[in-house]
């Protein structure tokens, strides 16, 4: 038989090999995605898993969709998708995708109907809340409302964008690479949304949502909890210096940015908002039940 160049039609196909030294080491569930009996392949030789995945990347196609804990819909919310974001699956069912988000690796369930193949973006939603027309009209019947932070793939038509959902005002959005530079502005267009647990601007926000979105906006990677920003989000602040603008402050489970030298901005199950109010009112009110209320101060730049 004369030998030929090509390539088996059944072969089978490439696998991944690694080797796995030592003991398996436990991770953090909530940025490394790896349960009982699946994990991401990125996990190979460092934990041992039944069986691993590589992940496909997907687009929340809806306004906002949680990310739960497990997959039924009492669920607790950890935090939450933005339109346009995305979502790396693992494991796809009827019903759920479990896997973990693109912008801060957080892992999580998401109900499978708000995903969808990856789309191209080129804007981002600009004000705290932008309204979607059903026709370039601002008379014109508003069929969603997008949050702040949202991507989407547009076309200009006239004074608004036009997009596969519906058309958005111009002034209601930027380019989806144009960044911002004064993160408290950014969190300030929040100011009097509802404190919701796990929430990133969609119907509501949480304290360390808030910050992510914020900084996000500008170009800011940062961790989802307040736990992982505080040893994230840069860098210590000596007990005597001057608070400034832009300035974290760390609570136990809680964050805010500090709007000036006296007053912080924040999402809290207090007031159930965003508020700004003065940084001593908040210590007051958490010496009740902590000795130490703040546990770190933090500053970008510093």
């Amino acid at each position: 038989m004369k030998a030929t160049n090509t390539p088996l039609r059944n072969a089978p196909p490439e696998r991944t090999r690694f080797k796995l030294d030592g003991r398996s080491v436990k991770l953090d569930s909530r940025i490394h995605a790896a349960r009982g009996d699946l994990a991401d392949v990125s996990l190979a030789g460092v934990l041992f898993s039944a069986h691993y995945a590589r992940a496909v990347e997907l687009t929340c196609v809806v306004p906002g969709a949680a990310i739960l804990s497990a997959p039924s819909a009492s669920a607790t919310a950890v935090s939450e998708l933005l339109r346009g974001e995305s979502f790396h699956a693992l494991d796809v069912t009827t019903d759920w995708t479990w896997g973990f988000c693109g912008h801060d690796g957080y892992v999580g369930y998401v109900r499978r109907e708000t995903l969808d193949t990856r789309e191209a973006t080129s804007h981002r939603i600009f004000a705290g809340t932008a309204p979607l027309f059903s026709a370039p009209d601002i008379k014109a019947s508003i069929v969603d409302y997008w949050p702040g932070g949202a991507l989407f793939g547009a076309e200009a038509q006239g004074d608004f964008l036009a997009c596969s959902d519906g058309y958005v005002h111009q002034r209601h959005a930027v380019a989806a690479d144009a960044l911002e530079s004064d993160w408290v502005a950014v969190a300030l267009r929040y100011l009097g949304q509802p404190y919701v647990w796990g929430g990133r601007g969609h119907r509501g926000v949480d304290c360390s949502g808030l910050v992510q979105v914020a900084l996000g906006q500008c170009g800011i990677s940062a961790p989802r909890d307040t736990d992982l920003q505080r040893d994230g989000i840069g860098s210590p602040l000596p007990d005597d210096a001057p608070l400034q603008r832009g300035d974290f402050i760390f609570f136990p489970g809680h964050v805010g940015i500090m709007v000036d030298g006296d007053n912080m901005l924040h999402a809290n199950a207090h007031w159930m908002a965003v508020v700004v109010e003065p940084l001593a009112d908040v210590v007051a009110r958490l010496a009740e039940s902590h000795a130490q209320p703040i546990i770190a101060r933090r500053r970008i730049g510093a």
